[in-house]
């Protein structure tokens, strides 16, 4: 499957409507950015099960504002609309294959009871 371009129109139907996805946050002057992208386009080959989208963050400023990317590239894996990985810097070919077998093998059930258990966070209070 070819990669997606992701924009604030077709963001949230991309996750919603996919069991497995995973963002690269780049733009187009980040010379990381260039040097990653042919690893993502390998690797998405490599699972077709998979969406690999992208989201240039110059045009999609809103997305990126959104889910607070500070440091390009960054990386997101959402498993049923939830976010189970987020990194900044680009990943060499073997250390994003791992991230990506390891989101496809996670348990969701557990993922989900685990969001539950955590307590809400709580506002710090400063003197």
């Amino acid at each position: 499957m070819a990669v997606v371009e992701l924009t604030k129109e077709n963001f949230e139907q991309v996750v919603t409507s996919n069991a497995t996805v995973i963002v690269d946050y780049w733009a187009p002057w980040c010379g990381p950015c260039k040097g990653f992208a042919p690893v993502f386009e390998r690797v998405a080959e490599q699972h077709p099960d998979v969406v690999f989208a992208k989201v240039n963050t110059d045009e999609e400023q809103e997305i990126a504002a959104h889910f607070q990317i500070r440091s390009i590239p960054t990386l997101m894996v959402f498993r049923e609309k939830i976010i189970v990985f987020s990194q900044p810097g680009a990943l060499p070919q073997n250390a994003f294959e791992q991230v990506v077998t390891k989101a496809k093998a996670l348990d969701m059930e557990e993922v989900r009871a685990q969001i539950k258990e955590e307590p809400p966070a709580s506002p710090s209070v400063s003197h």
